[in-house]
């Protein structure tokens, strides 16, 4: 049965995955411009192509997120 909502572990653990993807997106697309050889460049820019995709999915995942209300500040 598939649930409308993501529990509160769910949505740390998308949280930290799509902090790692987006990290690994910047790393990759930050080094190309190091990257002298062309083969390891195209390879890194397929890369680059499938990180946007996935960080992508992942935030549209956060519609599943819990919302969060208003608490006690103490």
């Amino acid at each position: 049965m598939e649930q409308d909502r993501l529990a509160n572990h769910e949505t740390v653990d998308l949280h930290e995955i799509l902090n790692f993807k987006t990290v690994c997106l910047l790393k990759s697309k930050m080094m190309q411009g190091l990257v002298f050889d062309q083969e390891l460049r195209a390879l890194m820019e397929k890369d680059v192509q499938q990180s946007v995709r996935d960080v992508t999915e992942l935030q549209s995942n956060y519609q599943k997120a819990p919302t969060i209300t208003g608490g006690d500040d103490h």
